[in-house]
């Protein structure tokens, strides 16, 4: 289960697909869209952050920044981010302790298989860094739609 809007979301810091170390706090002041995703470069995920991409000047006017974040590594992160043109941040997360810090690393189910994965989640923090909107269970071509409604609450 992930962790409940109203708390201070938790920092951290991961490289990006360039390896430049990025910290929650650097963000401070802005409201941030921290979305966690299983793969980089399979259908769904690709969907979200082609979603995101195509309605990222709307982000831009409301000067929200948007983060990626998968165990993938720094070197897939760079080929996924050039392959579709996505202009915001992936981060690396190899180890997973963001998503577990963030309660969004457990079991899933895929053709029959159980395994432990990135639950798809994304977290909506505020410009103080408190944690505004969780949406759970994410349906990945219809998210950025949703997401840039919540952004008219904040």
């Amino acid at each position: 289960m992930s962790i409940p809007a109203g708390v201070s979301a938790p920092a951290f810091t991961l490289p990006d697909e360039s390896g430049t170390d990025r910290r929650l706090a650097d963000f401070r002041g802005r409201p941030v869209i921290l979305y966690f995703y299983p793969k980089d470069d399979t259908p769904g995920c690709t969907t979200e952050a082609c979603n995101f991409r195509d309605d990222y000047s709307a982000y831009v006017n409301a000067d929200v920044i948007i983060l990626g974040i998968s165990p993938d590594s720094v070197k897939s992160h760079a080929q996924f981010k050039e392959k579709h043109g996505l202009p915001f941040l992936l981060l690396s997360d190899a180890d997973h302790k963001v998503a577990d810090a963030y309660g969004v690393w457990g079991p899933k189910k895929f053709m029959g298989r159980e395994y432990e994965g990135v639950l798809r989640t994304t977290f909506l923090i505020d410009a103080q860094g408190r944690i505004a909107r969780v949406f759970e269970n994410v349906k990945p071509a219809e998210h950025s739609t949703q997401v840039l409604a919540a952004l008219q609450t904040l």
